[in-house]
């Protein structure tokens, strides 16, 4: 399985960036996206499922959208009204029995 993440980049505090992950393989039953800011343990921002059902971190619920196009196997994280606080590394994340990750992209939100 190989994931191509893309669309991290530096933004000013209250923009918008749009995530981008493509996944090979077969279509997954997760997909989701989880974030590592320095010095700190990396953890869920938003999965969503094959049916669409999602699910969100509350420090992102409101300001994040996360999406997915099945033909595409292709997982979307909209970023809106960033703040300096969301500034990590993104990865995505696929599952169905196993799990795999992305390579990371930074995101980096100035102030």
């Amino acid at each position: 399985v190989q994931l191509q993440a893309s669309g991290g980049g530096l933004v000013q505090a209250g923009g918008s960036l749009r995530l981008s992950c493509a996944a090979s393989g077969s279509i997954f039953r997760i997909m989701g996206w989880y974030r590592q800011a320095p010095g700190k343990q990396r953890d869920l921002v938003a999965y969503i499922t094959s049916s669409g059902t999602t699910q969100y971190a509350d420090s992102v619920r409101g300001r994040f959208t996360i999406s997915r196009d099945n033909a595409k196997n292709t997982v979307y994280l909209q970023m809106n009204s960033l703040k300096p606080e969301d500034t990590a590394v993104y990865y995505c994340n696929v599952r169905n029995t196993y799990a795999y990750w992305g390579q990371g992209t930074l995101v980096t939100v100035s102030s």
